[in-house]
């Protein structure tokens, strides 16, 4: 299996992957050389191939210990409709991100998580887990604290699509013991990409 952890900054989704699993995907570390947005086609490259990286050791990683935990969804496709749901950046980027990603789930380069573990907490106990972690300094914070609510409307949509395999909670006893709810064939499943592009609720 492969299992995404997902949530809001803060949430507390790295300090559970620890707890759970000696070995684990991490998040993806900003370099300072992300793309500024100038060229959408350029930049949907340069985050699917991110993505399709982290994407890629998941698989291996499953290949080795059998349950493979990301430290966040390795698609992220969630994140620039995120964006574009509160009005952070134009549905554009969101449209050029969704074709890349369709390409490459086309070569089996990225695909869906087999289940993905959502925890939401609301926006004080977000700034209290904030507040009590001094290791990070968490400088778009605010603007992740507003995608909470779009995060979970991605998630429910991805749950009716794909019934069962969103857990809206982090289980205290890890993931072992997870029952998958899909086959893995539709990891890779391009139609099950356009549904959830055409059932999101649409974006401003």
């Amino acid at each position: 299996m492969i299992v995404a952890v997902e949530g809001p900054s803060a949430a507390g989704k790295t300090t559970w992957c620890r707890a759970a699993a000696a070995e684990f995907v991490a998040e993806y570390a900003p370099t300072g050389e992300e793309p500024d947005g100038s060229d959408p086609e350029a930049q949907a490259r340069y985050w699917t191939g991110v993505n399709g990286d982290r994407w890629s050791q998941a698989i291996a990683l499953e290949r080795r210990v059998g349950v493979a935990l990301c430290d966040s969804d390795p698609l992220k496709l969630h994140y620039s409709w995120c964006l574009a749901r509160i009005g952070e950046a134009p549905v554009a980027r969101f449209l050029h991100e969704l074709a890349a990603v369709r390409a490459a789930m086309l070569r089996c380069q990225i695909g869906f998580a087999d289940a993905v573990l959502l925890t939401l907490p609301d926006e004080p106990a977000l700034r209290r887990q904030k507040n009590g972690d001094r290791t990070r300094s968490r400088r778009t914070f605010d603007l992740h604290v507003r995608l909470r609510g779009p995060l979970e409307e991605w998630y429910r949509t991805v749950d009716q699509l794909r019934p069962g395999t969103v857990i809206w909670e982090l289980p205290r006893t890890g993931a072992e013991d997870l029952v998958p709810a899909v086959q893995d064939e539709d990891r890779y499943d391009v139609h099950l990409l356009d549904a959830l592009a055409s059932e999101l609720p649409q974006t401003c």
